[in-house]
């Protein structure tokens, strides 16, 4: 797995604009981004996939040129950019760009990924793959899968959130359940936050990039541009260098599973002891749901009993309410708890 994103203590992070838009707005926004202790990787912009025509999509080859001269001038800084097309790879090659990322619009079209790993097969450059537009873990991993199949050896993944109906405030819904599972079956895979296309808003890019570090991510790729107000592309997102260097010095880094307290270890067994308790709960609840099942054939009575039901689950929330208990919260579980019941019933 990824040596070249290493986990230490501190997050790696990855900065810089949405988009190289001259060589004077790249040049600026890169000597100020060299002078924050902890920024390793620039991120630069150099196609943008683009909903509709007109709008800037880059400024392709030309942008490559000049982030190999800035290459240069900071050679202690690494410097990625985003990739769709083979053509795109070859070009960064060409240029000495340090490694690429898979966006959001590619990673969901697994044609488009499998051409870009035969174009990696045989190469050394480090690949990051962001989610898919749409909550689907089995197309992130896929994607992921795919790019480790090519070889590639330095893999990392970058959770930038899910378009959906309700994104609650934010431009994409965090979902955190979703890099959270795909953490739990690929533990060895770097995995990074991108806060600034969770948020699409600059005021809270450094909330969620803390929650990202609460939840034992690895590091964080923040849009960051020297004059955000006057950007070509995701202009009411991007922070100011100064406003990254604070955002980094505040975060504060959760200690990952050291030297546990001997009192936190006590109670996670009452959790562990608490969680063997509910599924031995949700085992005879299935029992006496498929007894249940055959009285209802035997006497001819529909497996769907609405009336009980919506009864019964407005009890379950009256009684969640008074135990200061998240009613939403109840609310999923006993709808997940009825539809396994259905289901028993209906296919007894």
């Amino acid at each position: 797995m990824s040596h070249f994103f290493d986990k230490t203590d501190s997050p790696y992070i990855i900065a810089g604009p949405c988009s190289i838009e001259s060589y004077a707005q790249f040049s600026e926004s890169v000597e100020a981004l060299s002078q924050i202790a902890g920024v390793r990787m620039i991120r630069c912009g150099v196609w943008k996939p683009r909903t509709r025509p007109g709008d800037f999509e880059g400024l392709g080859e030309e942008a490559l040129q000049w982030v190999e001269q800035l290459k240069q001038r900071f050679p202690d800084l690494l410097f990625a950019t985003e990739v769709a097309t083979p053509q795109h790879l070859e070009l960064c090659l060409k240029h000495g760009i340090d490694a690429v990322w898979i966006g959001a619009r590619t990673s969901g079209s697994p044609f488009s990924v499998s051409e870009l790993c035969e174009a990696l097969k045989g190469l050394r450059i480090p690949v990051l793959v962001k989610n898919p537009l749409i909550p689907d873990i089995k197309l992130w991993a896929g994607a992921i899968e795919r790019v480790l199949n090519a070889g590639i050896a330095d893999v990392a993944a970058v959770h930038r959130g899910f378009f959906l109906d309700n994104n609650l405030g934010y431009r994409n819904n965090p979902l955190w359940k979703i890099p959270i599972e795909l953490k739990r079956q690929h533990p060895d895979l770097p995995l990074f936050c991108d806060p600034s296309h969770i948020c699409g808003k600059a005021e809270l890019v450094a909330k969620v990039s803390q929650t990202a570090m609460d939840l034992s991510f690895d590091g964080l790729m923040i849009e960051t541009h020297a004059n955000p107000a006057d950007a070509l592309t995701d202009a009411r997102q991007q922070i100011t260098p100064r406003q990254l260097a604070s955002l980094i010095a505040e975060l504060r880094i959760p200690n990952k599973g050291k030297n546990v307290p001997d009192e936190l270890q006590l109670l996670r067994q009452e959790i562990d002891t608490i969680d063997n308790s509910l599924l031995q709960l949700l085992g005879q609840r299935n029992d006496i749901s498929l007894k249940i099942a055959e009285i209802k054939r035997s006497n001819n009575l529909s497996v769907l009993q609405l009336d009980r039901w919506e009864r019964l689950l407005q009890g379950h929330l009256a009684e969640a309410e008074s135990m200061g208990l998240n009613a939403e919260y109840v609310r999923r579980i006993f709808e997940e708890i009825h539809a396994e019941s259905v289901r028993l019933q209906s296919e007894r």
